[in-house]
């Protein structure tokens, strides 16, 4: 069992990680869709909303694209798939577990990472810290707003504000005084979209904006979310991000600023909101960690 995994979740969006911090144990032509996808299979694999590969930044063929003049600040690259094995650009709860590992694992200091360090992603660098409370913060860049759309659930017509966080997501705010139950919604299927808007797929985000907010928040949201390429999730952190800004924007015609507490299926995240940029804060844990054995690889 030499081929090492950890297994983890950032409020229950979970990840297989595997360790190449050399880039020579899981190079692309071994780390292909058809593995990540047996990998995150939750019957016959191992089972995960996704696969993270730690490895540095000089050992992956396309970061000098995404990272630029910021290569040599990045010594880690977030190497992410989605389930169903294709490339994905960001992920906050994933980019969080991901720090985590690093410092579980001893390959950086906790105390080091308190005023963050800049770690590559295919969405560009991204900041993460450790918190003293023992949890992990991400500055996400600036919410970007490209429009408006609709998505169709079961025949259904929800409009949404068009985000992009790195990746593209549809923020639909639901009205609960109007009859729509957030729980009863159908997310087994890709919720219908514009593919003129959204020709690489999308994120879709189905929201109830809660009456009294949290203490010490402004907004206060429930969330459920269909991931592209996995399908829906119990927690999506750039989906927490381009909620918090739609939340906001929904209130106010001026620059979006502000404290959202997003409930996610699978926990709790706080999002700080300002016109330069979006941070997203919440735990992270590894839940196992084992080897993944020649029987099933050779399967």
């Amino acid at each position: 069992m030499s081929d090492r995994f950890l297994l983890g979740h950032g409020t229950e969006n979970d990840f297989v990680v595997l360790l190449d911090p050399d880039g020579d144990r899981w190079p692309e032509d071994r780390l292909g869709a058809a593995l990540v996808r047996r990998l995150c299979e939750r019957r016959s694999g191992l089972g995960g909303d996704g696969v993270l590969r730690v490895v540095r930044s000089v050992h992956v063929p396309d970061a000098p694209a995404v990272l630029g003049e910021r290569l040599g600040e990045c010594e880690w690259f977030m190497d992410h798939r989605n389930a169903d094995g294709s490339h994905a650009e960001m992920c906050g709860n994933g980019i969080r577990f991901f720090l985590h590992v690093l410092v579980s694992e001893g390959l950086l200091d906790r105390a080091a990472c308190a005023d963050g360090v800049l770690v590559g992603t295919r969405g560009g660098p991204r900041r993460v810290g450790a918190g003293a409370d023992g949890t992990y913060w991400v500055d996400m860049g600036p919410a970007r707003p490209f429009g408006r759309g609709e998505a169709t659930v079961a025949g259904r017509t929800f409009a949404g504000q068009a985000v992009s966080m790195g990746n593209p997501h549809l923020v639909c705010l639901t009205d609960a005084d109007g009859g729509i139950d957030l729980d009863a919604l159908d997310l087994t299927a890709q919720p219908g979209f514009d593919p003129g808007l959204f020709p690489e797929g999308v994120n879709v985000e189905f929201v109830q904006v809660l009456a009294r907010p949290a203490e010490g928040a402004d907004a206060h949201v429930r969330l459920r979310v269909h991931e592209r390429g996995v399908g829906e999730t119990r927690s999506c952190g750039t989906g927490a991000c381009a909620t918090a800004y739609a939340a906001l924007a929904a209130g106010s015609d001026g620059p979006q600023r502000g404290t959202v507490v997003v409930d996610v299926p699978g926990g709790r995240l706080t999002v700080d909101v300002t016109p330069e940029t979006t941070v997203l804060r919440g735990p992270a844990v590894v839940v196992a960690t084992g080897g993944l054995t020649r029987e099933w690889l050779d399967s």
